[in-house]
């Protein structure tokens, strides 16, 4: 197979941004120059990062070449550092990682590599923050993919928590930066999320409040398909399971799957395979075995 590490400035982010994508592999019984002429258009994944990781991740953690090469299937994997994939205009010259991946990386990959576009052939997911942004882009741009597959994350319902970010966004940043709890200290990603617009009920608007939107789309026809992971043992496991539940209440179509484990990669590993087999990729092995 092809690895192709991509380099390039791009529009949205304002400054260089690092790609890796996976390339359908070369059987070796074909000729190549039949093969690479051939004009055939391949499904894509579009593989997101958590907090912490970036572009490499997938590619030096799983075995993420061995299943594209398998089912013939380009895998893109942008970075977009801790962004959550939203927009952040209050960043240095501004960073909109949704819309780098939307009107950006998308246009280039349909059109620069042999990548189908249409909507049945292109699949979203994502780990942990991955798995968040995974969600929303699949909301915002359901006419875009086929099928979404969150892992180890669930949908935020920030409405819950409506006066605790009224408190947490009044308050002095140095007040977070400096606390020396870590409670309050780990309200900062938080309170620099919400302060990207002018209010709370702006935030709660928002695509960061993921939650209120699925709720709304839930019965939408045009909704993705939607997979659920997550380890039994995962420090947000509750609140994964509270989603589960809400889902059967108000009567979202997604399929869920729990197993052992925690917030780590073996649990990706495992899920990422059955998130091949949810997307209906996991028919006859077409690329080469070794």
């Amino acid at each position: 197979m092809a690895l192709v590490h991509l380099d390039f400035e791009s529009q949205y982010c304002v400054f260089n941004q690092d790609v890796y994508i996976i390339l359908p592999d070369r059987p070796r019984k074909t000729d190549a120059a039949e093969f690479y002429s051939s004009g055939k258009k391949y499904k894509v994944l579009w593989l997101l990062h958590g907090t912490f990781g970036g572009y490499s991740d997938w590619i030096r953690k799983s075995n993420i070449e061995t299943y594209a090469c398998e089912h013939d299937l380009i895998v893109v994997m942008p970075g977009v550092m801790n962004s959550d994939y939203e927009s952040w205009d209050n960043l240095a010259n501004g960073y909109d990682a949704r819309r780098y991946i939307i009107d950006e990386l998308m246009p280039m990959v349909h059109n620069w590599f042999p990548a189908s576009d249409r909507r049945e052939d292109n699949f979203i997911a994502g780990l942990s923050m991955g798995g968040s942004g995974a969600l929303k882009l699949a909301l915002a741009y359901p006419e875009k993919f086929a099928a979404c597959a969150s892992l180890s994350s669930a949908p935020w319902y920030y409405d819950e928590r409506k006066e605790e970010l009224k408190q947490i966004f009044s308050m002095n940043r140095s007040d977070l930066l400096n606390a020396e709890d870590e409670g309050t200290r780990k309200n900062l990603r938080i309170y620099n999320q919400m302060h990207r617009y002018d209010s709370v009920e702006e935030f709660l608007d928002s695509p960061s409040n993921n939650g209120r939107t699925l709720d709304r789309m839930a019965d939408d026809p045009l909704l993705p398909r939607l997979f659920f992971s997550i380890g039994t043992e995962d420090m947000g496991f509750d609140r994964w399971e509270k989603f589960r539940l809400h889902a059967e209440e108000i009567g979202l179509k997604a399929e869920f799957h729990t197993g052992p484990g925690v917030h780590e990669w073996r649990v990706w590993e495992r899920d990422i395979q059955l998130a091949f087999k949810f997307f209906g990729l996991d028919g006859d092995i077409k690329g080469n075995l070794f």
